[in-house]
């Protein structure tokens, strides 16, 4: 089996599977039944001054059958006395010495900083890390994302704490930012020991029309929160991947939609060394980290991966900006007929919402015409042959190979698992990018440069494009 241990900033954490800091990792009590079920690790719920939290908190977004498809909260940092949060994570660490606690901080002024950060290492803490992420409530105090969003700021905090820590710093970002490479590279100017996102996006989940309050409600008014859940996995890993390829860049806790091996791996494999979850446990509890661990272990013996610090990063070289993209891959969606079942969606989509090349068998001259922007092959296949063994039968649409852009918005709708495939028909041998394509010269039209310029410049004198 392959060895799950990661080495992160020099801790050795049993599993890549951590706890977010949040409400499972809010007492002793969580913290341990989480290690006991398997979790190797656990960022204890944030950390700071005395604040007072509101209900209802939390609100959810359902899709289909899919309950809490993404949660908002409103929930702010810890609400219980710091003495005993300290005094259960030095039991936490008694008990389990070899699952890595790591404190969550947030505090206001260099002293409080200093001072908070020698009671957490007193305890036996493995690791800091520093809420610069919180999208509500604390942030308007002048911490958590008003901090992240403010690369200086969260440079010169980032400084302060590592005057004084004695063990490896994480810099916790939000995602509420134009570039996320900017507070990543201030963190690392700083000499932050390691990254981790991200934190919640700001949002407000829904509103209440009855009595006309935003949701979640507290009385008669609500406040924008923070989103996290499977919703948000696309948005992070998109951040992840941009902080994952600025050089030299420190090691990763990847955050944000994890609830299964897979996402995981994903995350691993974009550059995080561990990952850490919240949503999925406040949904399913502590004993999802059962399958992970078994999903892991079995991926990583197909790939023939000895470890899993093997994954780490394995995806980062092929996440490239668009104009280093190949433009001569070229693919055209293929229908199943023995496959489908004749609902016709992928024509639909296509032609309300893509590129108008899949059409349906046996349409008249007169069906042809009413498309009048639609390009047809000089024959159109007839009904009886693109209905011969189908299940569909006659409904089965057909796909104009020569129109098909390769979008695979048909494959996507399709309710069908495997009736439509992307086919490979590259448009040249060599790889060509926009960036080659411009620095040869070529641009959009035949001539290169010049005539694309003159082409230009006669569609302005025209009237415009």
């Amino acid at each position: 089996m392959a060895d799950l241990k990661v080495d992160f900033c020099g801790i050795e954490s049993p599993n890549p599977f951590w706890l977010a800091s949040a409400p499972p990792t809010n007492t002793g009590a969580q913290v341990e039944r989480a290690f006991a079920a398997g979790w190797g690790g656990a960022v204890w719920k944030t950390l700071g001054n005395p604040i007072v939290n509101v209900s209802s908190r939390f609100g959810g977004l359902d899709y289909g059958s899919q309950r809490m498809m993404g949660l908002n909260n409103i929930e702010l940092i810890t609400d219980r006395p710091l003495e005993v949060n300290l005094r259960e994570m030095a039991q936490v660490k008694r008990r389990y010495p070899k699952h890595v606690l790591v404190a969550s901080l947030m505090v206001d002024t260099k002293a409080e900083w200093q001072e908070i950060i020698k009671k957490v290492e007193d305890v036996g803490c493995d690791a800091l890390e520093l809420n610069f992420g919180c999208p509500h409530g604390m942030c308007e105090r002048g911490m958590g994302s008003a901090v992240g969003a403010e690369p200086k700021v969260l440079r010169e905090l980032t400084s302060w704490v590592m005057e004084c820590a004695n063990v490896p710093v994480i810099v916790k970002l939000t995602p509420n930012v134009g570039d996320i490479t900017e507070p990543a590279s201030a963190a690392m100017e700083a000499g932050t020991s390691a990254i981790s996102l991200i934190n919640t996006v700001k949002s407000i989940m829904g509103v209440d029309l009855d009595r006309m309050v935003p949701l979640p409600r507290v009385g008669d008014a609500s406040s924008n929160g923070g989103y996290c859940g499977p919703a948000v996995k696309p948005i992070a890993l998109h951040l992840l991947g941009q902080v994952a390829r600025l050089p030299n860049v420190v090691p990763i806790s990847g955050i944000g939609g994890i609830a299964t091996w897979r996402d995981a791996a994903e995350f691993m494999a974009l550059g995080s060394t561990t990952v850490q979850v919240c949503t999925a446990v406040m949904h399913y509890g502590y004993r999802i980290v059962e399958d992970m661990i078994e999903g892991l272990s079995d991926f990583l013996d197909d790939r023939g991966m000895s470890s899993a610090m093997e994954l780490v990063g394995r995806a980062v070289p092929n996440y490239r900006n668009w104009g280093d993209l190949d433009m001569n891959h070229h693919v055209v969606a293929e229908i199943d007929p023995e496959r489908c079942i004749g609902c016709q969606l992928c024509f639909v989509s296509c032609m309300d919402g893509s590129h108008q090349c899949i059409h349906l068998p046996g349409m008249s001259e007169e069906e042809k015409r009413r498309r009048g922007h639609v390009v047809f092959p000089a024959e159109v296949p007839d009904r009886a042959a693109l209905g011969e063994g189908a299940i569909a039968g006659a409904r089965v649409p057909w796909v104009h190979a020569e129109e098909c852009v390769g979008c695979n918005l048909c494959q996507l709708v399709c309710p069908v698992e495997g009736c439509i495939s992307m086919r490979e028909r590259r448009k040249g041998e060599a790889r060509l990018s926009w960036n080659e394509r411009i620095a040869s010269g070529d641009d959009l039209v035949p001539g290169g440069l010049d005539a694309t310029r003159a082409a230009r410049a006669g569609r302005s004198e025209g009237g415009g494009e």
